[in-house]
């Protein structure tokens, strides 16, 4: 029998679709969802017109409204299929599947998920991707369980064996105490296939309650290029921690041992919720789909400059605006309640 090396594919290969569990009155974003279902629907829009979209519904109520919603936004449904698994939360980044390949086949993994460190209610978030297997929303590609806390938003390949993360997050001992990082890049070498490990020790957004995903910090645009955040406020209280991950970037090199190419995206202007605490915008959190990105926007200047330079990164997709204020206000944003499904995966899928 032969053994295929693992492999996590980049988030701009080829995909099948993108996953979304949407926000339902049993979650904190019960006072916004006036403000934040049209974020999901611009998101929906989107990605239908390109791929799949496959929505998780909190019940047959919240079925129907999501329905009515797509439609009445002229949304061809033939693209989306929406499937019942109830949810505490709407941040599948970090509680769908990471689909992985062993040689051509995919093979979906169901890591544990324990709402970023025990901070919030996760048991039925952390069930969500068995509950959609089980109901066939992924055709008939195997899925995995692994015994290891992990999100998807803390993560990045690029395609060649490197995984880039932070020490923060994943070392929280919150998640893995058992785990340092040699023992986990050893897992992720099994899971993975990963060669490498490149870990950052500085960079963490004011708002953030993820410990410092990577996703709001640092993203491969290929396997040669680094789009981050910098902050060039020396006022500002990110400046010193922004730098110094600058600083890590720039000592990086890539899988064939040159410099990345660095491209600065840059901090938004602070924006505050109603209790005076600083949320975490960032435009690190763009979503990579076929023939476009999807890029959060917040109302603020610096909008136009991370939209230019995003576009040098990606001269052959389409970029796309979507206004992330909404989502920011419960601490996340675009990326974190999106999950890319690789092409492959609903190859099979039954009709």
């Amino acid at each position: 029998m032969t053994t295929f090396r693992r492999w996590l594919p980049p988030e701009w290969s080829a995909q099948d679709a993108v996953l979304l569990t949407w926000p339902h009155t049993g979650t904190d974003w019960q006072p916004l969802l006036e403000s934040v279902n049209p974020v999901f629907v611009a998101i929906a829009k989107e990605v239908a017109q390109r791929q799949r979209l496959l929505i998780v519904c909190h019940d047959k109520q919240h079925h129907q409204q999501i329905t009515a919603l797509l439609q009445q936004a002229g949304i061809q449904m033939v693209n989306v299929s929406l499937h019942i698994a109830p949810s505490n939360d709407s941040w599948v980044r970090d509680h769908g599947p990471i689909t992985v390949f062993e040689g051509e086949k995919p093979l979906l993994l169901d890591f544990l998920f324990n709402g970023w460190g025990r901070k919030y209610p996760h048991k039925l978030d952390n069930a969500i991707t068995a509950l959609l297997h089980q109901q066939h929303a992924f055709g008939v590609t195997p899925l995995e369980s692994v015994n290891l806390v992990l999100e998807g938003g803390s993560i990045e390949s690029d395609g060649h064996g490197t995984l880039l993360t932070t020490r923060h997050c994943l070392l929280s001992p919150e998640r893995n105490p058992a785990y340092d990082c040699v023992g986990l890049e050893g897992i992720f070498d099994q899971q993975f296939g990963s060669k490498r490990v490149l870990w950052l020790e500085h960079g963490e957004l004011e708002g953030d309650d993820t410990d410092g995903h990577i996703d709001t910090l640092a993203r491969f645009c290929d396997p040669h290029t680094i789009a981050y955040v910098q902050c060039d406020n020396h006022d500002d209280t990110h400046f010193a921690s922004l730098q110094a991950m600058e600083n890590e970037l720039r000592a990086f090199r890539d899988y064939q041992g040159q410099p990345y190419r660095l491209v600065a995206l840059p901090l938004p202007e602070a924006i505050y919720d109603d209790e005076g605490q600083r949320l975490p915008a960032t435009y690190a959190n763009f979503l990579i789909i076929n023939g476009a990105v999807l890029v959060p926007v917040y109302g603020v200047p610096q909008d136009s400059v991370a939209l230019q330079r995003l576009e040098t990164c990606f001269p052959k997709r389409r970029i796309i605006p979507i206004d992330a204020r909404p989502l920011i206000q419960q601490f996340g944003s675009l990326h974190c309640v999106t999950m890319q499904i690789p092409a492959g995966v609903l190859a099979s899928r039954e009709t």
